[in-house]
Order: structure tokens, then sequence, then C-alpha cells
């Protein structure tokens, strides 16, 4: 049976071409349109049950995007909602919000004829809505990862084992995320203290341009210090650092023994920049402690090959968000089956989780 489809949007031009997108598809039909939140509102109290994804603009007169959110929100109508707006490109921080909000996830509009035409955004929009609405996407992976190695339980004894570093450093936090992960977060990284005795790296996937308004807006949210990290940011407990969208990022060592994050320009690892393989990678050569790393919400499997890196050498604790509150059960689904993971937690419990690991300084 095909999935059904509500398409918001201000632009007659842009619901034409949601439209033909969708119906080229077989798996989904274009069963509904709205110019504005107004309209959308109503059908939505009228014949919620009756769709099984939006495609919602931002922009649009009456009520926008964000205030059609709020109020889907404020009455309690379940909708699975994906944004597409160009304002989700120039104005990060809405597309933010509306995550913030629930939105599944967000796609920009194509900005010239020749992007329309392209298959880039006709192939994102049909991922998304396969995502969103759990179908079979056929030859598509929708894990987007294979791991074929599993850890046993003698080898989890020996690691839990090892002793801890003779050099005296202490702990940190490295946190993977994708779809879905910016809401996570926001349960997540408001609940830390200011004084967690340990930095937190974050790798969320997410383009360029979003992620220092994801920061900011966590920032504001949290009692512990939240940034877009810098090239060059030293480490400090109590601070959590969001990886540039666009970029890799590591933890380094200087020469005086601290450790700074660079913050790099450089090809993208199986189509992810940043990548939380290459996060988790970067702190197998570091003194820590005890490293714990927690897996969320997310489609495919990065993180999975850097914390197995980690299991071989360092003294490691992994969290995995459970399946009943992920948004895409795909990133926690592929650490748990590798045999990495020490717990898996609902999403409400994972910050005291972390909290009672680390401790407060």
């Amino acid at each position: 049976m095909k999935k059904n489809i509500f398409i918001i949007d201000d632009s007659a031009l842009m619901r034409r071409v949601l439209s033909d997108i969708i119906n080229s598809d077989k798996r989904f039909h274009a069963a509904e349109f709205a110019s504005n939140g107004i309209e959308a509102l109503y059908i939505m109290q009228q014949r919620a049950n009756e769709f099984d994804a939006i495609l919602l603009d931002i922009n649009m007169p009456k009520m926008n995007g964000i205030e059609f959110l709020a109020e889907l929100q404020r009455q309690n109508i379940k909708a699975t909602v994906i944004i597409v707006s160009t304002i989700a490109k120039k104005e990060a921080k809405e597309t933010i919000r509306a995550l913030e909000l629930g939105a599944f996830d967000f796609v920009t509009k194509p900005e010239s004829f020749e992007e329309v035409n392209s298959n880039l955004f006709s192939t994102r929009i049909l991922n998304l809505l396969a995502q969103a609405t759990k179908m079979d996407t056929g030859n598509v992976n929708i894990t987007g990862f294979e791991w074929n190695e599993k850890v046993s339980s003698e080898e989890k004894v020996c690691r839990k084992k090892r002793g801890t570093s003779k050099h005296g450093y202490s702990k940190i936090v490295a946190i993977a995320c994708s779809t879905g992960g910016p809401k996570a977060l926001h349960t997540v990284i408001p609940a830390l203290p200011a004084n967690l005795d340990a930095p937190v790296l974050i790798v969320q996937h997410m383009p360029i341009g979003f992620t220092k308004s994801l920061a900011d807006r966590l920032n504001e949210l949290s009692p512990i210090t939240v940034k877009e990290a810098q090239h060059g940011d030293l480490l400090k407990k109590g601070t959590v650092y969001i990886a540039k969208g666009g970029h890799q990022m590591r933890l380094l060592k200087n020469e005086d023994g601290s450790y700074y994050i660079s913050v790099t320009k450089e090809p993208a690892r199986r189509g992810l920049l940043p990548c939380a393989d290459i996060m988790y990678e970067s702190l197998a050569d570091l003194e820590f402690d005890q490293i714990t790393c927690v897996v969320l919400t997310g489609m495919g499997g990065d993180g999975t090959a850097g914390i197995s890196k980690l299991y071989k050498s360092k003294n490691i604790y992994v969290i995995a968000q459970n399946e009943e509150t992920s948004v895409v059960y795909g990133m926690p689904k592929v650490i748990k089956e590798a045999g990495l993971v020490d717990e898996v937690l609902p999403l409400g419990a994972i910050s005291d989780a972390i909290i009672k690991n680390v401790g407060v300084f």
C-alpha cells in the first residue's frame, strides 16, 4: 500500500515539483496539499491519521512552518514531518528550531533549475520519506553500513580488567548521532551539569552552516557550555564541542601534553562530513583513564568501526540509545549487534548514565 504524503508549501511550483517527485515512486502518493500553516492545521485536525508523512516549508504566510509545528505539539497531533525549505540554508537556526519541535529531518530546496532536474534533490526526498515512513527501501541499505566483527564476552572481560593510564589523564565523553540527533541532543545535553568531570565531543551528521546554530541553541538551554568546535580549541572539562558541519574533527596532543581539537576540510568518509569513526579513532592514541562512548539515533553504522578500534586498547564504556526512543534505529542497532555495548538505555536515561559514569568536579 502506498504511503500518503501531505505537501505544505506556499509555492504552487514547489508543490508541483514535490508532487511529481513523490508520485514518481510507486511507494508514495501525494495525497493532500496546503499553502500555509493555518490551512494545513485545519486539515490535520480533521484527518491527521490519513497521512504517513508531511513535507513542510518554513517560510509561509499566515502561519509559518515553525508555528505549525508548535501547534501540532500543543494540540498533541502526531505527525512525521520533513522540512523542505530555502530558509533551511539561509537561516539555520529556524531549521534547528524545527528539529527541536520534532521534525524528522530536513532538506534544502534546489537553488537552480539544474538542481531541480538533477537526481540529488529527488533522491534525498525519497530516501528521507522511506526512512521516515519505515518503508522497505529495496536496494538502499537503510543502515548504510555493515559490521562483520563481533566482540566476545571474554574480550569484554579482558578489556575491563585493563588498568588506567599511568600518565594521569582523566575522562572524556564522545557522542555520535545522525537522523533524529538534534532532538535527542536537546534531551541529553541540557541535563548535563556545568561541572561535568569530562569534556564532551559530539559528531552530529549535518551540513556546513547548521552545527553552529545547533551549538548556540543547546548552549542557551544548558548549564554546561556548548560550542561548535574550532580548530585549535583546547580541551576543557565541562565543555561540549560539536563537530563543524562539512569538516572532520579529531582530538590531538600538543607538545606540552595538552589536548586540542583539529578541524579540517577534507574528503568525506562514506559520504560523512563529519564522521564519528574519525573522531573515535583519534582517541585511540591518547591517554585517557576512561572513554565513555554514546551512540544515539541515526541512520547507518557510523561510530562502530571507531569504537571497535578503541576496544582493542582503551578502557571504554559504551552506551546506546534503545530502539523504542530512536527516530531511526540504525547506528545504535549496529553498535549493539557488534557486541560493543555496555548499556542500552531510553533517551531520557542517557544523561544520568553519563553523569554516573564520569562524575562531577
